[in-house]
């Protein structure tokens, strides 16, 4: 039986395959804020607290990208599909500069006053989780990405593996505190992660910037 399936059907499909996966992301991004903001601040873990701060960044990118796919998906204009590219970029530009002041601020105080966090299985338990789900939900951003021809799923991919090794180096710097008693390896894994996300900052302003609904740009 021959495949009668438009292109437009297909693209579709892909995109709101796409959206699934986003939505995926949207619900454990806001599981990994619940959890390791109560546990970083419980056990008094800058490392964690950062982490979970850009958790909630990357929540508002997977819910921004899901408003954006769902509008490809209806078939809105491309003039309105930039409008929706424009506001995401820039309300994130504004989340990533207020995490990242946060950030650096949460951990020069931790070093200052040299306090040393406290152990919690609950915060190494979701970041451990994190190791496994983040390359699932990347590769599937990718996969989609690729097969609809939509730049932005793969771009949010790329950003997905590098919370992967964030999560590698906040897990390092819990494990140096732990087991070999170097308090500030904790405040200084949240350190690592400030010039991520001031770069992410930089990045969606700028595209923010450039994109151009009225011109079709």
């Amino acid at each position: 039986m021959p495949n009668t399936e438009s292109n437009d059907q297909r693209t579709k499909k892909l995109l709101r395959r796409g959206r699934w996966i986003e939505t995926a992301s949207l619900v454990y991004n806001l599981s990994e804020v619940g959890v390791s903001l109560t546990v970083g601040f419980s056990t008094g873990s800058s490392a964690l607290i950062s982490w979970g701060v850009d958790s909630i960044v990357e929540a508002n990118s997977a819910a921004f990208m899901i408003w954006r796919l769902h509008g490809e998906e209806r078939g809105i204009s491309q003039r309105d599909v930039l409008k929706r590219k424009k506001i995401a970029l820039s309300v994130l530009a504004g989340a990533f500069i207020v995490a990242a002041m946060f950030i650096l601020y949460e951990a020069v105080t931790t070093l200052m006053s040299g306090r040393s966090p406290s152990m919690s299985w609950w915060g190494v338990g979701i970041l451990v989780t994190s190791l496994l789900v983040n390359p699932v939900l990347a590769w599937g951003k990718h996969h989609y990405g690729k097969k609809a021809d939509t730049a932005s799923l793969k771009y949010d991919a790329i950003d997905t593996m590098i919370c992967e090794y964030q999560t590698i180096v906040v897990l390092l710097g819990i494990g140096l505190v732990q087991w070999q008693g170097w308090w500030w390896a904790d405040p200084v894994a949240a350190l690592s992660i400030v010039p991520y996300v001031a770069w992410e900052a930089f990045h969606a302003g700028r595209d923010a910037w450039k994109v151009q609904p009225e011109s079709g740009a």
